[in-house]
């Protein structure tokens, strides 16, 4: 499947070129307006690319790249180009202008390894009209993008069937959908498995009798085949034979038909050279072939058991979102399946209930859990106005809901499908297994002739021993484990991250995300909470705090300024009422001025108030008792005298606050500083980032010198930039990639993007419900929580270490066997237990232990 640019590396997107029309053209008061697909222009960085290299082109009136949808819009003059232009400019860029085809997904249970993927790839190859296929045995599903004009559902259905597996289910590309089927819930009393254990049972019918010991004479002739005797215990492995191995046979003859040398054909070929050996050659291996028969039904119950295990991660995700909805209607309740509720109902939550659908709270009260969305661990107080996610749980309170989103576009369902969609993007060591393995069959499948034919004289065996030692080689010489090793750690680390909260767009980003050595901070919103509030208010000649609040909130209640509604927030919440406004002015670049109660009224910068001719270093500050409040006395080295400007404001913006004096004509009431938060977590997060091993932190920011500095020291950054511009910020993160190679930005998701772009993973801040944000990022951290990246580090370098182990510990397993085989020490029971059941079960489990980590308590 064609994948997408993806901006993660340098901001450098865009993929290989193909032919595709535009989906539509329109005119617009005169001029042609060109409606072109082009799903690889994902980003800001690449919409850029784009839109230059089309305004190269004479005509162009207008350019709108769409990133969040992939689409291009152009306004041309028909005069002077045309749409095949347009589409040429496009390709110039990098980009793949693309029709719009048919993506459907197909659940296909069965298809639950690598080989089983190669059978379903090689039919679908035979498909006209296919434009892309991709295979997914780690989630049992096949998605396919199609021309519905050349070919249909049905053939691509029965080109699936063809490979020898069934398809359970077809969705259409927005439906969620893992590939479970509900056979995989008893795949230990599946009608495989009830032929495995019948195989069983007569393998253990033909050991007794093969072992003479147990019953000296039983083992009688039958009969002759081909001139061969045919003895008790040979019938019995026959059927053994006939009955496990009914399935393999049946793979092996769609490998054959589809020309894809894997374990399914290797296996039948094995089988029935064993039972070619016995009947025709009088080698009398029966023993072999219905160990081979019985011993791989095994592994492949396992493997499949395995393999359940991983997608069943995935499956809880599913789980989490109810399947009825109880709406409102006409004052009237009704049940309905969440897919016929449509955006706009009030659905009705009551306690103890799952929120079924994304909306906005209309009446009611509750805490909401939504910790199976954004990880959270306390429950978040939902009122009226607040947003509501599908799949989390109200706790307590009754709520009404009115819908935002329909069930196949709510927020749950778009966590599902990227978590699905991650394993298109691999990583660089799946990549490498992907090559390796390519090679590794047929050198094994090679070296399995030339051991056969060599043997007898280099080791001096019987020619049925050299037969049984390359029919071994032919069991190790499917690499299943071996290339398995990746996605399912890949899909487990995923799905464990999903679950805690964190989206991770794919396992190249998983892997990028463990080899960071550098992380760059966006301070506001990200460092800091994002939103103005008053941190201390100080009064001055004998004024009380209420009073300088009801002065300042009656001055910035009628400004729109960030600073004026913390101010008025805070009065809010103290209770402090607004005095009667009149003549309200703002002063462009200093503050505000009004008449309170009749007597005018300033609030700004200290700058206004010298122009009104104010002695600001000589202020008397309030006392009580005769005493100097604390601040004051901090800041005072007079007894009751402060001095602004050399003392009190300096001090408050050293803090990395923002600071307003409050006063009238006459006198200066008092100073209120407001500041944007640090968040109580960001220190503890960036010291655990350098105990887990990131070897710097650095905030980058457009704040000023003064502010970024104090900011900077109080969260604990080994350096920082202050006053950057968007491009600079991006200048900042290719310096930091040029010296380090590995860098994450962490951001809003949509300020950030450039930078977030340019950045090798780029990790957003609070994307629950926000679309901008889940598109954007490589990585979302969907709660407004900073203390999730340590986990996400965590999480990544320890995926890293699994994957690292698998690929190595099943590439041991299987080259150690392999080069054991000749000298007759590797049984053939072992080399199908152990080379494949085995690794396959072992690697899994492996992979399976990434969801034993967890964010840090307290952490979310």
């Amino acid at each position: 499947m064609t994948e997408s640019g993806g901006c993660s590396d340098g901001g450098a997107c865009g993929g290989a070129s193909a032919d595709g029309p535009p989906t539509a053209t329109h005119s617009h008061d005169g001029a042609h307006v060109a409606q072109l697909s082009v799903p690889e222009m994902d980003c800001p960085s690449c919409a850029g690319k784009v839109e230059s290299s089309v305004r190269e082109l004479s005509g162009i009136k207008a350019v709108d790249p769409q990133v969040a949808t992939g689409r291009l819009a152009v306004e041309y003059d028909e005069t002077e180009t045309n749409v095949d232009a347009i589409a040429a400019r496009v390709e110039a860029a990098g980009y793949t202008v693309a029709d719009d085809g048919e993506t459907l997904r197909f659940s296909v249970p069965e298809m639950d390894c690598a080989s089983c993927a190669g059978k379903v790839e090689s039919a679908l190859g035979g498909v006209d009209g296919i434009r892309s296929a991709e295979t997914r045995p780690t989630t049992g599903t096949v998605v396919v993008t199609y021309d519905r004009n050349t070919t249909t559902e049905g053939d691509l259905v029965a080109a699936i069937e063809s490979a020898g597996y069934e398809v359970t289910e077809t969705a259409g590309e927005d439906d969620m959908g893992t590939g479970q089927s509900d056979e995989n819930d008893s795949i230990w009393t599946s009608s495989r498995a009830l032929k495995t254990w019948v195989s069983g049972v007569f393998v253990a019918l033909g050991l007794v009798f093969f072992l003479e010991f147990l019953l000296p004479g039983a083992n009688a002739q039958v009969g002759r085949v081909l001139g061969t005797p045919l003895y008790v215990d040979d019938v019995l492995f026959l059927i053994a034979v006939a009955t496990g191995g009914q399935e393999i046979l049946r793979g092996g003859y769609y490998s054959l038909k589809n020309r894809n040398l894997d374990i399914d054909l290797l296996m039948s070929i094995a089988i029935l050279g064993a039972l070619t050996a016995s009947l025709a050659f009088g080698e009398a291996l029966y023993f072999e072939a219905a160990t081979l028969a019985f011993l791989f039904s095994i592994a492949e119950l396992l493997e499949r058991y395995s393999m359940d295990r991983a997608r069943n991660s995935l499956a809880e995700l599913m789980d989490l979102s109810p399947d009825d909805a109880t709406v409102k209607r006409d004052g009237e309740e009704e049940v309905l399946p969440v897919d016929d509720v449509q955006v706009g109902d009030v659905v009705v939550i009551r306690p103890g209930e799952k929120i079924p659908m994304d909306g906005e709270v209309i009446d009611g009260t509750s805490a909401v859990n939504q910790a199976p969305i954004t990880g959270e661990s306390v429950p978040v107080d939902k009122t009226e106005g607040d947003e509501v996610y599908a799949g989390t749980i109200n706790e307590e309170g009754y709520l009404e809901v009115q819908v935002t989103a329909a069930a196949s576009d709510n927020t749950l369902s778009r966590i599902v499908q990227m978590v699905e969609d991650a394993q298109s993007n691999k990583t660089e060591r799946e990549q490498f297994v992907e090559r390796f393995s390519a090679y590794y069959t047929p050198v094994v499948v090679a070296f399995a002739v030339l051991v056969t034919l060599s043997s007898p004289a280099v080791f001096g065996v019987t020619w049925s021993t050299a037969v049984v030692h390359g029919l071994t080689l032919l069991v190790l010489a499917c690499p299943c484990a071996f290339v398995i090793s990746t996605p399912v750690s890949v899909v487990s680390g995923i799905t464990s991250a999903a679950k805690n909260g964190v989206l991770i767009k794919g396992g190249n980003h998983l892997e990028a995300m463990g080899a960071v050595d550098v992380v760059a901070f966006d301070k506001t919103g990200t460092l800091t909470k994002g939103e103005l509030t008053v941190t201390d208010v100080l009064p001055l000649h004998g004024n009380t705090e209420e009073e300088v609040l009801q002065c300042a909130r009656g001055l910035e209640q009628r400004s729109e300024h960030p600073i004026g509604e913390a101010i008025v927030a805070e009065a809010g919440t103290t209770g402090v009422e607004s005095a009667d406004v009149d003549d309200f002015e703002s002063i462009t670049g200093k503050g505000v001025r009004a008449d309170l109660d009749g007597t005018p009224h300033y609030a700004g910068k200290p700058g206004l108030f010298e122009d009104l001719g104010f002695d600001l270093s000589h202020v008397h500050a309030t006392t009580d008792g005769g005493v100097v409040t604390k601040t004051a006395q901090q800041l005072c080295e007079r007894n009751n005298c402060l001095d602004l400007l050399e003392d009190a404001v300096p001090e408050l913006q050293a803090e990395g606050k923002t600071v307003v004096i409050v006063g009238t004509d006459e006198e200066i009431e008092g100073i209120i500083a407001v500041a944007d938060e640090v968040r109580p977590e960001a220190k503890a997060t960036v010291s655990r980032l350098r105990d887990l091993g990131v070897e710097r932190t650095v905030m980058l920011t457009g704040d000023n010198e003064r502010t970024a500095g104090a900011i900077a020291r109080e969260v604990g950054v080994d350096d920082y930039q202050a006053e950057l511009l968007p491009d600079e910020k991006v200048a900042a993160i290719d310096d930091l990639v040029a010296e380090y190679e590995d860098v994450a930005m962490v951001g809003d998701g949509i300020n950030d993007a450039p930078a977030l772009a340019s950045a090798t993973v780029g990790v957003a801040m609070g994307a629950a419900g926000t679309d901008t944000a889940l598109e954007t990022a490589d990585i979302a951290l969907m709660s407004d929580d900073i203390s999730k990246l340590p986990y996400l580090y965590e999480l990544a370098n320890d995926a890293n270490g699994v994957i690292r182990q698998n690929i190595w510990a099943s590439l041991a397993v299987k080259a150690g066997l392999v080069l054991a085989v000749p000298f007759g020490v590797v049984p053939i029971w072992a080399a199908v237990l152990a080379g494949d059941a085995g690794m396959t079960t072992a690697v899994t489990g492996n992979a399976m232990r990434l969801s034993r980590v967890r964010p840090e308590s307290g952490d979310g």
